[in-house]
């Protein structure tokens, strides 16, 4: 039998993303006893990915590495003893493997069976940034129908799912973003207020919240971006660190901490699945594929590029944009 190949982006040193990168040929297996060979249907390209990627992610992968932590994939091809029901199944691809390949031998029981009827490219936004948003939205404030929340970033992943999730919870937001254009799509897809982030933001926001100011700040920006969030938010209020994007230090005004009694915390989905175990994470995923499944949440899609365009897409996801790159194994989605 003709030996399998399949060509997957791959690094074998820490670096930034387009210096060490590389569109490579690797063996692949037959599946055996208790696996499946898996096709790539869509891809995710994530902060975290390039922060793994350029070594600078908590949690680093062996080199050499394939790139990516979500995709999705179909089932090709069954080895000995796995039911005949995982043929053509949608599945979601384990964390650690690397999702940007374009087959992949796994054994069954690492894999997630997705629901059919939902669409492979949202499929593989669902897993990261969704479930992130829902426990942002619960895990920190007692948040009840009608409140304010306040986040930067309301153009990146996570604060499109948080947008749109604390709309149906009847939950009220305002995000701040970088550039005007994007202010008429955020409120399209639900936000209340979208305002541009800059050091004077907090008085809009406490103009828009009146006397019930925000209990919840979101960040996932850090530097300057920082600043509003805090100074907007009510006497007891929580801000919380999900992300770096500008990699920015940031500066806490101790004044606003002192005199205003307020919280900072830190999230990370990967500690919260660790500690909370399988089951509290599954329920998280139904919760988000429910919402997919009855249109009250919608993860845009900027672009959609093959692997072997790596270049390009990763050009592209570096540009202002709205909605995540996507990458297939060249055949579309």
């Amino acid at each position: 039998m003709e030996a399998r190949t399949t060509e997957v982006l791959a690094h074998s040193r820490y670096g930034p993303p387009g210096d060490v990168l590389a569109w490579e040929e690797w063996a692949l297996p037959d599946p055996g006893p208790g696996e499946v060979l898996v096709g790539l249907l869509a891809a995710a390209v994530h902060p975290s990915d390039l922060g793994m990627i350029g070594g600078q992610y908590a949690r680093l992968r062996d080199l050499p590495a394939v790139g990516g932590r979500e995709g999705v994939g179909e089932v090709l091809l069954r080895g000995e003893g796995v039911d005949s029901a995982w043929e053509g199944a949608v599945v979601r691809l384990p964390d650690d493997l690397g999702a940007w390949r374009q087959r992949a031998v796994v054994p069954v029981d690492e894999l997630e069976l997705l629901p059919p009827d939902l669409d492979p490219g949202q499929l593989a936004l669902a897993g990261i940034n969704p479930p992130t948003a829902l426990c942002l939205l619960r895990e920190f404030v007692d948040l009840h129908p009608g409140e304010w929340i306040v986040q930067n970033a309301g153009n990146s992943g996570v604060g499109l799912a948080l947008i749109q999730l604390a709309r149906a919870q009847g939950l009220r937001t305002v995000s701040l973003v970088r550039r005007e254009e994007l202010r008429e799509p955020l409120r399209a897809l639900g936000a209340d207020e979208v305002l541009l982030d800059h050091p004077e933001a907090a008085e809009e926001i406490r103009e828009i919240a009146g006397d019930a100011p925000p209990r919840l700040a979101l960040n996932s920006v850090g530097g300057d971006s920082l600043r509003p969030l805090l100074r907007s938010l009510a006497t007891g209020g929580t801000l919380v660190t999900f992300g770096g994007m500008s990699g920015e230090k940031v500066r806490f005004p101790t004044r606003e901490l002192i005199f205003h009694d307020l919280r900072l915390r830190g999230f990370w989905l990967d500690l919260w699945k660790r500690t909370r175990g399988a089951d509290a994470f599954a329920a998280l995923l139904a919760e988000t594929y429910g919402a997919l499944r009855v249109d009250r949440l919608r993860l845009p899609v900027e672009a959609v590029y093959p692997l072997r365009d790596y270049r390009q897409a990763l050009a592209h996801n570096a540009r202002g944009r709205l909605g995540k790159i996507l990458f297939t194994d060249g055949g579309g989605l």
